[in-house]
């Protein structure tokens, strides 16, 4: 019988935030064209910091849900109320993506981004890829744990690539890669050493503008993390 039940999942605030939007549009009371109250006095309203309510609303503009209008404020869109609750369904189910899921995004996405990054990088795309690889190696030698610096030297690739779709695409999935390394602990000081070298790999096949070593040097330095999450599903 124990089978039968799952594992209960902890609602983030900014989650909570989003399905009472999703039932206020589900029964009605938020209509295509209505008005959101301020961030602060929704805050006040819901028990929780404006950070959190920031957040859920930027979620939901990035996914065309909401909007924000000029002297109007933040606004529900024009779209059919079942297609906004299906959509905010989605959004929701995205923030629960398994570990597998996202790393294969980001192989897909790095690969790509690392070959762009070579072919369009300036002179300060190249000083601030240095500047975050040098972060990550004080962390390294200070034996810290460098996730965070770790994934901004991956972000100044990004900004390198000069396209900003894909950058949006990445900071969407960056929090939950940042919390699942922490929670799988994936790193520790034996592979960011490891990580590091492959950093330099890359980054100077980047300033070279060499495009196919960059995306191959990116593509071999995720493979570790892929092997891990394939061993993590298999558990």
């Amino acid at each position: 019988m124990l089978e039968f039940f799952n594992e209960l999942e902890q609602e983030s605030p900014g989650d909570k935030i989003i399905i009472q939007i999703r039932k206020l549009i589900s029964s009605g009371q938020l209509k295509p064209g209505d008005r959101l109250p301020p961030e602060r006095k929704l805050s006040e309203k819901l028990g929780v910091g404006r950070t959190a309510v920031r957040e859920a609303i930027q979620k939901l503009e990035f996914y065309g849900i909401l909007k924000t209008l000029p002297q109007s404020g933040t606004v529900v869109a024009g779209m059919g109320l079942a297609a906004l609750e299906g959509l905010i369904t989605d959004v929701l189910k995205l923030e629960k993506s398994d570990f597998i899921d996202l790393v294969e995004t980001r192989v897909i996405l790095e690969k790509n981004i690392a070959q762009l990054a070579a072919e369009r990088r300036t002179e300060e795309d190249i000083v601030a890829m240095q500047k975050a690889l040098d972060a990550y190696a004080q962390k390294i030698k200070n034996k810290e744990n460098g996730v965070e610096e770790d994934l901004m030297f991956h972000l100044k690739i990004v900004e390198a690539s000069k396209n900003a779709v894909l950058k949006s695409l990445m900071l969407i999935i960056t929090p939950d890669i940042v919390k699942s390394f922490i929670d799988y602990k994936v790193c520790d000081n034996t592979t960011e050493l490891k990580a590091l070298k492959e950093h330099q790999k890359i980054l100077k096949a980047i300033i070279k503008q060499d495009a196919k070593k960059a995306s191959a040097y990116m593509e071999e330095h995720l493979r570790d993390v892929v092997n891990f999450s394939i061993k993590e599903e298999a558990k």
